[in-house]
This record gives structure tokens, sequence and C-alpha cells, in this order.
């Protein structure tokens, strides 16, 4: 028997998955790199260089002695959340000299991360003022680095001056599943403030 074409079964095809954009921002060596890596489905893409002692002046190694390496333009990565999402990571430079770059990578992100290191909270600011500035929905994650104060997640809200409706979470950014949980948080977060934003105003 033969089925005409509108007769035949045919296999649907399967959707193309969302693709968003997300930033993994913060200070110098808090952990953006880390971060990335410890996520990422694919090798990452990294653009380190050594530390030398030209920089020394510029590069404020304070509570990061130990680190010998520095991210000059990005990092890259890809995580698959589930079938219909899939999340590309861009890491950015940490030191002021390197913000010319921002603005091009935070072109059509949807949203961002702001990794903070408690025992250098004011390296966070310039990230925070910036994404605010931009309008750019953002988490804060704490990276708990070992050894340093644990503090509850209201306390450095209160510390940064942050909008009560800014997650404020905790996280290891070497643990897989802590810096996915991360990741997820900032696509919620957009999207809650996306819908906020479209819902019309009560008269």
């Amino acid at each position: 028997m033969v089925f005409g074409r509108s007769e035949r079964r045919r296999r649907p095809a399967a959707a193309e998955p969302v693709t968003l954009k997300i930033l993994v921002a913060g200070g110098f060596g808090v952990g953006k790199t880390t971060l990335v890596g410890a996520v990422s489905e694919i090798r990452p893409l990294r653009t380190e260089e050594r530390l030398t002692e030209a920089g020394r002046p510029v590069d404020d190694l304070h509570g990061v002695e130990a680190k010998s390496t520095t991210t000059v333009a990005m990092d890259f990565g890809r995580i698959t959340v589930h079938d219909e999402l899939v999340l590309y990571l861009f890491g950015t430079p940490g030191q002021d000299r390197f913000w010319f770059l921002w603005d091009e990578l935070a072109r059509g992100a949807l949203g961002a991360v702001v990794l903070a290191d408690t025992r250098r909270l004011a390296d966070s600011f310039a990230a925070i003022d910036y994404f605010e500035r931009r309008g750019l929905p953002f988490v804060v994650a704490v990276n708990c680095f070992d050894g340093a104060d644990r503090y509850p997640a209201d306390a450095v809200r209160d510390a940064l001056d942050l909008d009560p409706a800014v997650p404020v979470l905790l996280c290891d950014a070497r643990a897989r599943d802590s810096a996915r949980d991360v990741l997820i948080a900032v696509v919620e977060h957009a999207m809650r403030r996306g819908t906020q934003q479209r819902e019309p105003a009560l008269p």
C-alpha cells in the first residue's frame, strides 16, 4: 500500500534549544575563570597570561598573592541546562585596564553573575555599578574560599547596599553543581524581572 505525502507519519523535528548569554564578572582573582571551567561541558576558551613584575604597580595582589596568571580578554564556556536551554558563558577580565572590553562582552547578554570574595568585598562594587547602570539583571554569588570568613547572604547584601530584589547566593566556584545553581539563579531572576516589566501597572 502506498501512502500519499499527507498520509505519511512524519517524525516531528526536534526543537532547537534556546541559547542565552550570561556574563561572569567580578574583581581580580575572585574565581571567574574557575567557575566557567568548573561548569563548562566543552573545553573552555581562556585568555590567561602570566603576571609579570611590570604589572605589579597596576594589579593589586592583596589577598591573592599566590595568583600567577590573569585573564586579559575573556573566558568562554557552554553548559546545557536541559534539552531546551543552553547557556553561553563569558567571563570578563577583572582589572580596570581591561574595562574597555566589557561593553562588547555585555552586548546581547540576558544577565550576569557578580562573583564576590568577602576578604575583598569592595572589589565587587565596580561590576555591580556597571550592571545597575546598564539595567542588566544580575545576582551576587559569594565564592566561599577556603579559610575565608563566612557571612550570611543578608549581611553581604547590606555590605554591598544591594536592592532587595537582587539574589545573593553562597557558592563554591570549583564545584560544578554549585556553579550550575548560580547560573540557573541568573536565568530565573532575569525572567522574573522581564515578566514584572511587561505586566501593566495597576490603576
